[in-house]
């Protein structure tokens, strides 16, 4: 045979075969042996073929016949189904034919998130024991493989599993301990659908019309679009992109022969580069969700938020956008969506109360249609960020589903929460909802972790907590007037209040919040000085109020500092101590016109704050200040007790020239802390600004450029008059 016709006769193999696999009919991962179909909705089958192949797909005697579309997809929907116990079989019949075995109808759950649903049975409490007890074979799970994509993907590659003793051990255990509990209760099979990826943001599992659908979110879907081929934002920046590497390519030939220099050749646009990460927006909707868009399903399970946990509410509009898109592009209106509020847990060592603000946007989630959230704070592990207990984090997403889709009304499956707030002179009430027939809790004691705060309390103090029914009544020695509560409000914070049926309540918050001076026992002592909105930091310091002109003699100086991010709660200092100075044009900003230059201690020095960390107290005896409008170095001029030579930190060096850098630091040398910091004011949006201990580097924030980064900054200076 020659090699001509050697080569012509594989040519024909090859397209024969190419052709014979175009033509064979399939079907995605998700149809299988052992799958669970949704009982009581039509039943949506889809798959591939040859283009204008006829499909007929058969399931018992109701049959469906639809024709492959030019992109070789069809569909079919077959009628509903009540729950069967007994196995089925799914045919698809084209060129060829596609039998799909110990088919059920039962109810079907999506499990998503991060590890804590990603965690197995075989790592659970007891596993041993409930891997051994797994006898359960109307309950089936998949697993979708971890893959994240830039671009939709239509299968992934999995199977079935049936519920055993050799299978459970990898089931997703919050899903596995749902699925049983409603199995047993229901007496239909369940399936589970289980596509989590430890570690992961809320993100990488939205599709882009969840982002599109929430206002708050347009930055991350303009992101998303820009990146994506086919879309205008996309084709406009690419062809002005293109614009100019054609120009640059003529200046480039034009002087190839030249001594002419050549700027270097435009950068690909960063906004144009596809996402690589699994936390990038819509990875793993595309790689992960989208394979089973349309798969019907009763509803899903969400066991996600360590990863956002420092977002505050803007993981509720983030959350909004998940729920959003993955209903929209379901088809099945506002499917269940149930969801896990995550454990206290030490997150390092950052304010203990971002994990407390988390829990209430995780809390507000539930002002979306179809939602509930389940309590876990009674059954935390602090040093691990996986409770092994998820039999009750199933027992509970159970109970939500039995409720409030599944007839049992009458269950009580939310957590307590609070319903109304009354203040009674000097003490609050707090009712509450959902009690399951009255509050108590879980070890018999009084209820722990609440607290109260009010005008001239100097910050939330512990509060005497009394159960009255579907109430608590807060008082507090140290708060005549509490004007609002918080309870739980602490990263580590494990109450023991629960209502009648065991669950527990979450960390939360009311009241009218007094402003911060106001709380201040000893505020009403001193006079305003100074004013200044510091958005407006220069070379030249104009006071929004300067009442210099009307004061007189004083014996004490203050300083109110507050700074806070946009969606972040204000932080504050109030500190002050023996006036250093008789001269009030020297207390308030260090500027060269001032004339202000102290480096010295402070006596009697006064700290309160809401910023965790800082050491609050009377008379301190430990307080300096650093206050000049000079450079300044490291050197331990002042021989402040164990500065540092090598850092910006409360011992520093004046240096030259006088119109410099410049400081205005309050430190409590005694503990190692800054209290507050103004540098670098002549830089205006570029100063330092910081209240507590800066970055390990710079603890008197000296070179952090930050002020820019904060929406709310304000710096009040008061005096303390001298009684005639």
């Amino acid at each position: 045979m020659t090699f001509s016709r050697a080569s012509s006769l594989l040519a024909l193999v090859l397209a024969f075969v190419a052709t014979s696999a175009r033509a064979d009919v399939r079907v995605p991962s998700i149809f299988g042996d052992h799958m669970v179909l949704q009982q009581q909705q039509p039943i949506r089958i889809w798959g591939w073929a040859e283009k204008g192949e006829s499909v007929t797909v058969a399931l018992g005697s109701d049959t469906q016949t639809a024709t492959a579309a030019d992109s070789g997809r069809w569909q079919v929907a077959l009628p509903p189904r009540k729950a069967s116990n007994a196995p089925a079989t799914l045919r698809i019949q084209g060129k060829n034919t596609v039998v799909i075995n110990d088919v059920l109808v039962g109810e079907v759950w999506l499990c998503s998130g991060q590890s804590n649903m990603e965690w197995t049975v075989a790592a659970s409490a007891d596993a041993q024991a409930e891997i051994a007890a797994a006898q359960h074979p109307l309950i089936r799970h998949i697993k979708v493989p971890l893959v994240q994509s830039n671009t939709p993907r239509e299968d992934f590659q999995s199977s079935w599993q049936v519920c055993s003793p050799e299978t459970a051990g990898t089931f997703t255990a919050c899903g596995y301990f749902l699925a049983r509990r409603l199995q047993q209760e229901l007496g239909v099979p369940v399936g589970l659908v289980n596509a989590s990826w430890g570690g992961t943001r809320v993100e990488p599992w939205t599709p882009p019309v969840g982002f599109q659908s929430v206002d708050a979110l347009q930055d991350i879907y303009q992101s998303v679009i820009g990146r994506t081929p086919g879309t205008p934002q996309y084709r406009d920046r690419l062809s002005a992109h293109i614009k100019s590497l054609d120009a640059w390519v003529a200046r480039a030939e034009s002087r190839v022969d030249s001594n002419e220099l050549l700027t270097p050749s435009p950068a690909y646009p960063p906004e144009l580069t596809p996402y690589a990460s699994n936390q990038d927006p819509t990875m793993l909707y595309n790689g992960m969700i989208h394979p089973l868009v349309g798969f019907p399903i009763r509803g899903a399970i969400w066991y996600q938020g360590e990863s956002n946990h420092g977002e505050g509410m803007l993981y509720l509009e983030k959350k909004r956008a998940l729920i959003n898109g993955w209903r929209t592009l379901w088809g099945q209106g506002d499917f269940p969506f149930y969801y896990v509020q995550i454990a206290p847990f030490q997150y390092g060592s950052e304010d203990p109360e971002i994990l407390a603000q988390f829990w209430e946007a995780q809390a507000a989630c539930q002002s979306i249609p179809k939602t509930g959230m389940v309590v876990i704070n009674d059954i935390a592990t602090i040093g691990d960020i996986h409770p092994p207990n998820k039999q009750d984090v199933g027992y509970r997403l159970a109970s939500l589903a039995l409720k409030n889709d599944y007839g049992r009304t009458d269950l009580v499956a939310n957590s307590p929460e609070v319903a109304t707030l009354e203040r009674l002179g000097n003490s609050l009430k707090i009712h509450f909802k959902n009690t399951g027939g009255g509050l108590k809790t879980r070890n018999e004691k009084a209820p722990t972790h609440f607290e109260v705060i009010g005008v001239g309390s100097n910050g939330f103090k512990p509060a005497t907590a009394t159960i009255e029914g579907d109430a608590v009544v807060l008082t507090s020695d140290a708060v005549t007037a509490p004007l609002a509560f918080r309870f739980a409000w602490h990263m580590l914070a494990e109450p023991n209040l629960v209502g009648g049926t065991g669950l527990p309540v979450g960390g939360c918050r009311g009241g009218e919040m007094p402003e911060f001076f106001s709380t201040v026992a000893t505020a009403k002592e001193y006079t305003l000085v100074y004013d200044l909105d510091l958005r407006k930091l220069g070379r030249d310091i104009a006071y929004d109020v300067d009442n210099t002109a009307r004061i007189n003699q004083f014996d004490r100086v203050g300083y109110l500092l507050e700074l806070a991010k946009a969606g972040g709660t204000t932080q504050s200092v109030f500190v002050s101590m023996d006036a250093f100075t008789d001269d009030v044009r020297k207390i308030g900003i260090p500027t060269v016109a001032s004339q202000a230059r102290f480096q010295q201690p402070v006596t009697s020095l006064d700290v309160f704050s809401n910023v965790d960390g800082i050491t609050s107290g009377t008379d301190i005896a430990t307080g300096n200040i650093e206050f000049w409008p000079d450079n300044y170095g490291m050197a331990n001029a002042a021989n402040v007790a164990d500065a540092s030579t090598t850092l910006f930190d409360y011992g520093d060096e004046i240096a030259f020239p006088n119109d410099g850098y410049g400081s205005m630091q309050v430190h409590n040398f005694g503990n190692k802390q800054t209290l507050f910091a103004i540098n670098h004011w002549t830089a205006a949006a570029g100063a330092d600004l910081g209240i507590g201990n800066g970055p390990s580097n710079t603890p008197d924030w000296t070179f952090t450029g930050n002020a820019g980064t904060y929406t709310t900054k304000r710096l009040r200076v008061f005096i303390r008059p001298i009684s005639k």
